[in-house]
């Protein structure tokens, strides 16, 4: 049994979600670059999102294991499980990311040079980091580990689903500056969190004492908290679907947050941006459930002889004291309804970027500065997410091709903890005013997609406005 909890949760880690889409940032073309940063140069003045259809993002990666290292055909699975918890860390982490655009829009004012631009999105964010000691505990035992702590501490994850109501101002300074600002109003559907935990289970060796092991659960405080959850699994609580699909759009549970974002030519060819995403909290007060334990306990064992020669009532009773010697020193509650708080995953973004070869057609369009009159960009994007126990981080380096008016290309390669061989691949075309963009990462792993720990697939499709001046 131990053996296929133990799998399958590695089975599901291996395909998760991560948050970093490096194809997307800093493409003038593209209106999704304003959400990555509000302060992205425009080279549109227009654009209408198809609904359900102008940004579907799925992403799947893992840091620290693959399909294949789990189901591989030389190797029994015991030991491949063995291996894979020796390579894990409790630094790896795991998240899933899905985003879906419902609404999008945006217009340029033609007395200000301000371009206006909203929306509405559903996002899932499930972020986990690998609990090496539990997992190892609930896998080997301790007979091995004796006098080795096994932390709770590295028990951490969140899990959010959430409606994204959004409205942006994009502004041309001049010909070196375009600085942008984004509002964003949260609907949380559900949230879990669980992060803060501390505390260890050790086994000692006390040749000295009533039995030759003693184990020790010290300073243990566990915390999880839930809203939007409870009523899917307390008969007390009635939720039919209007219910659900009225909180994903107008929930009791809500926050705000803010984008900000720059993006500086520091001559025609050269040029820098930076942008902070998801700088805002949910407050959490509707459908709330707090789970707790904390305490200390010490055990030499649990006696297997004398018991069972008592009859009766006896031996009933020596059970119910040791479950309320557990309980007075363990003081658990999964009762509690506390309004909390929760933060948002900060995103942060830079890169530098140069610009070279002429435009055939010799035409520049001045809405993003004269650099846009070169076809080819060479840049380094940084990406960071801040973390419950640090910062997630991916360098990517791109090519970005424009082969004609309506035809770009980009070229990416990312580095990350899931990966040292991304190659990615961007193509976003423009038939008319239709635009259509389709890109993915990790290309030298879809020979085999087992061996791979990550890949990512995002696509739209959108109205977008150009007007010649």
């Amino acid at each position: 049994m131990k053996n296929r909890l133990v799998l399958f949760f590695l089975f599901c880690m291996s395909y998760v979600f991560s948050q970093n889409r490096p194809q997307l940032y800093n493409v003038y073309a593209l209106p999704q670059s304003l959400l990555s940063n509000p302060g992205t140069a425009v080279s549109f003045d227009k654009h209408i999102g198809i609904p359900l259809l102008s940004g579907l993002s799925f992403e799947a990666g893992s840091s620290g294991v693959s399909a294949y290292d789990i189901f591989r055909d030389d190797i029994s699975i015991n030991e491949a499980i063995s291996n894979a918890l020796f390579d894990l860390s409790s630094t790896d982490y795991f998240n899933t990311n899905v985003q879906l655009e419902l609404l999008a829009f945006g217009w340029r004012s033609s007395k200000s040079d301000i371009y206006y631009s909203g929306g509405i999105y559903h996002e899932i964010d499930v972020f986990s980091y690998f609990p090496k000691d539990l997992a190892t505990l609930a896998y080997n035992g301790n007979a091995d580990y004796i006098d080795v702590p096994f932390e709770f501490s590295e028990l951490a994850f969140t899990a959010e689903a959430l409606s994204v109501y959004h409205f942006g101002i994009n502004k041309k300074i001049n010909d070196s500056w375009q600085l942008g600002v984004r509002a964003k109003m949260y609907m949380s559907v559900a949230n879990v969190s669980s992060i803060n935990n501390r505390g260890d289970f050790t086994t000692r060796t006390t040749p000295n004492g009533p039995n030759f092991y003693t184990h020790t659960l010290r300073n243990v405080s566990l915390v999880a908290n839930t809203s939007g959850v409870a009523s899917f699994y307390d008969d007390e609580i009635d939720t039919d679907v209007t219910e659900l699909v009225s909180n994903a759009f107008l929930s009791k549970n809500y926050g705000f947050g803010l984008d900000i974002g720059f993006t500086h030519f520091i001559n025609e060819q050269w040029s820098i941006t930076g942008s902070v995403i998801d700088l805002g909290l949910i407050s959490h007060k509707d459908d709330v459930r707090n789970f707790t334990a904390s305490g200390n306990y010490e055990t030499s064992g649990i006696e297997l002889i004398f018991p069972a020669l008592i009859e009766g009532d006896e031996f009933t009773d020596y059970w119910q004291d040791i479950e309320d010697e557990f309980k007075d020193s363990i003081n658990s509650n999964d009762s509690l309804s506390n309004n909390y708080t929760s933060w948002r995953p900060v995103k942060f973004n830079t890169s530098v970027q140069y610009a070279f070869g002429e435009d055939r057609s010799g035409t520049c369009n001045c809405r993003t500065s004269s650099s846009r009159k070169y076809v080819n960009k060479l840049g380094l994007h940084l990406n960071t997410i801040r973390r419950p126990r640090g910062l997630q981080t991916a360098i990517t380096a791109y090519y970005d091709k424009d082969w004609t008016s309506g035809l770009l290309t980009r070229l990416t390669y990312t580095y990350d903890k899931r990966s040292a061989t991304n190659l990615g691949f961007l193509v976003s075309t423009k038939i008319n005013k239709f635009n259509l963009y389709l890109a993915t990462d990790n290309l030298m792993q879809y020979t085999n997609v087992a061996k791979a720990r990550g890949a990512s697939l995002q696509l739209g499709m959108q109205l977008v406005f150009d007007n010649k001046l």
